[in-house]
């Protein structure tokens, strides 16, 4: 599975780039497709028989891990446990339509009751007969950080291989970061290879501190690779998770009027958006700029009325 890289049309002082993971061929795409798939492979390698995802109903993860279970595993086999907005709501999402389409079984919780809810719906797997394989390793969401990272190690060599075949090379790297995996893999991938770029995470949903301690996990996860190395500003929340402003709706319209590419204004409306203010007040100019579209075209549709 390989994602595509082309120039972007927008009002800039650089040359702008997109890595298109919206395009990756299955399930709408997008970095939790890649994201998923490792999980699979470490679920089949562990010889469990049931996977439990976790997520709200923008979950893009959710999406993609329900998509696989329904394929490869018998039904009943893929439960989520999902939380409910900040503000106590449940928003009607194409995510969670078409993760109920493939079989997944919800289990609602708040998100102060997160383990015991994952707890109870392990306990009912194991009933079952079932070995449960939650993705996020145990109740408390931890020590399964390491398998998430190997996507987007992988995706970086893809970038760096880029980058080789064109001779274009990129001074700056940007992303969307919500629990940080896809920045760690990216870094443990550059830490590989002795990249250069400068990878910088647009934070979504978390505060700057909490965005790169919960990356800083996935990283150490990975092996022994310098954190200091994590970049992740927290200055272009909008609010927080879920939430967005008209300068997100605007640069959707922007970038579906001028190159067919939709965005989201969860995850890549937002960041594109924070993306542009960040290098218009760090001066940056005339740089290969790389953009990664971490997918959400569901979310795209969800949010149709307010863009137009």
């Amino acid at each position: 599975m390989k994602s595509v890289i082309h120039k972007l049309k927008y009002p800039c002082r650089n040359s702008l780039y997109i890595m298109r993971e919206d395009l990756l061929p299955f399930s709408f795409g997008g970095n939790k497709v890649r994201i998923a798939l490792e999980f699979f492979r470490d679920m089949k390698a562990k010889g469990r028989g049931c996977i439990i995802g976790y997520g709200s109903a923008r979950s893009n993860l959710v999406r993609a891990i329900a998509n696989l279970a329904g394929m490869f595993l018998p039904e009943g086999r893929v439960h989520i446990v999902s939380p409910s907005e900040a503000d106590g709501s449940r928003p009607h999402t194409f995510n969670r339509t078409i993760a109920g389409i493939c079989g997944a079984k919800f289990t609602y919780c708040t998100r102060e009751n997160v383990a015991e809810t994952v707890e109870g719906v392990m306990r009912r797997c194991e009933a079952e007969g079932l070995k449960p394989y939650y993705v996020n390793g145990d109740k408390y969401g931890r020590g399964n950080e390491a398998v998430p990272v190997c996507a987007y190690y992988r995706a970086y060599h893809e970038i760096a291989g880029w980058q080789e075949e064109t001779g274009i090379k990129f001074q700056h790297i940007f992303l969307p970061v919500g629990t940080g995996m896809t920045i760690a893999g990216l870094i443990a991938g550059k830490h590989e290879l002795c990249g250069e770029e400068n990878i910088t995470g647009i934070s979504i949903a978390r505060p700057e501190l909490s965005a790169v301690e919960s990356a800083c996990r996935y990283l150490a996860a990975f092996g022994e690779i310098n954190v200091d190395e994590l970049d992740i500003t927290g200055k272009y929340l909008r609010g927080g998770y879920g939430l967005y402003d008209e300068e997100v709706l605007n640069t959707i319209k922007i970038m579906l009027r001028l190159n067919g590419i939709p965005l989201d204004p969860t995850y890549t409306g937002k960041a594109f958006t924070g993306m542009c203010s960040y290098i218009e007040e760090h001066d940056i100019s005339g740089k290969n700029i790389l953009f990664i579209h971490t997918g959400g075209t569901p979310l795209f549709f969800d949010s149709i009325i307010d863009i137009t």
